[in-house]
């Protein structure tokens, strides 16, 4: 059992993995699940001057930089790179890191628009498994701030 199982076993809480084909991205990973991309998390791990932070969006939704800016409070707050989430969480393979900020060490910042879902989807930190458990029992032990973060694709004119 790969560690987001053990600790999501560990607190008690009923998920399930869900192995899947090989996905790069959360649409695809969705479309692999035959499920909708709003309900498939996606894990972005930032850079701060603190350190790295992870913000918690929907899939089909894109990070606003300048939203991110404000809820973090720094404004050189970045995209961290494929070679630091290498090298900085290496039990993880990329585009896979759970939304987890306790298991990484990380601040962890949650945009609004996931608490409408009663259930997602995240990676399990691989490209082929996947947990789907309540959102509700996700965050319930994961210290997290609700910020927004993100917009709508169609927001992009």
């Amino acid at each position: 059992m790969s560690a987001v199982g053990t600790v999501l076993k560990s607190r008690g809480f009923a998920f399930e993995l869900i192995p899947h084909e090989q996905t790069y991205t959360t649409i695809e990973e969705a479309r692999a699940l035959g499920i909708a991309a709003d309900e498939v998390l996606k894990t972005v791990i930032l850079d701060t001057a603190q350190g790295h932070a992870l913000a918690v969006i929907p899939g089909a939704r894109r990070l606003d930089m300048k939203l991110v800016r404000e809820a973090v409070g720094d404004r050189h707050v970045r995209l961290a790179s494929e070679e630091e989430i290498e090298r900085d969480f290496p039990g993880y393979e990329l585009g896979a890191v759970p939304p987890m900020g306790s298991l990484l060490g990380v601040r962890m910042l949650v945009d609004p628009e996931v608490l409408r879902h009663e259930t997602v989807v995240f990676a399990a930190g691989s490209q082929t498994e996947s947990v789907r458990m309540r959102t509700t029992d996700l965050l319930a032990e994961e210290a997290h701030e609700v910020a927004p973060l993100t917009r709508h694709p169609e927001e992009d004119v």
